[in-house]
């Protein structure tokens, strides 16, 4: 994942899928803003609502399925009901059986990224809930690598 100094200039023009989501009294919490585990579940939310519409994935029939090995979080402003999130989300890595995610959260009418987040996923084949040998199907790769970003390469030190 970027720094955080770069995560915290993240747009909207950074992120090639988008999907609103009108926040509900329910989620805030005490502090009168969005409980930390709202943020999981839009970013559950958005990889799966994309999956769905562009990758031929079906939650409930689709031969492999995505298990989160690995999330998190960077908050760098809050937002609250009645305010409608603006969710981003890019591919920034696709490995054999492996994507990583990044989901930005914005305010609507707000410029400032409000959180970035990571999620990684491992397709595993349905029945044995194991990656498969011959690693992801292509329909779910094809669907992913339309939102993949490219990373810009590292430097060698040496």
């Amino acid at each position: 994942m970027a720094a955080y100094n770069q995560l915290k200039t993240r747009s909207r023009a950074d992120y090639p899928f988008i999907l609103d989501y009108r926040t509900r009294w329910s989620d805030n919490d005490m502090y009168h803003h969005m409980n930390n585990s709202i943020y999981n579940f839009l970013y559950d939310s958005i990889v799966n609502t994309y999956l769905i519409k562009h990758c031929a994935f079906d939650p409930q029939t689709s031969p492999q399925y995505g298990m989160v090995v690995h999330s998190h979080n960077d908050y760098f402003g809050s937002i609250a009901f009645p305010a409608v999130a603006e969710l981003g989300l890019r591919v920034n890595q696709i490995g054999n059986s492996s994507v990583t995610y990044e989901i930005a959260l914005f305010e609507k009418g707000v410029e400032t990224v409000r959180s970035v987040g990571e999620f990684i996923q491992v397709f595993v084949d349905r029945k044995t809930a194991k990656p498969n040998a011959n690693g992801m199907r292509d329909d779910l790769r094809q669907g992913l690598q339309r939102i993949l970003v490219e990373q810009p390469k590292r430097q060698s030190k040496i």
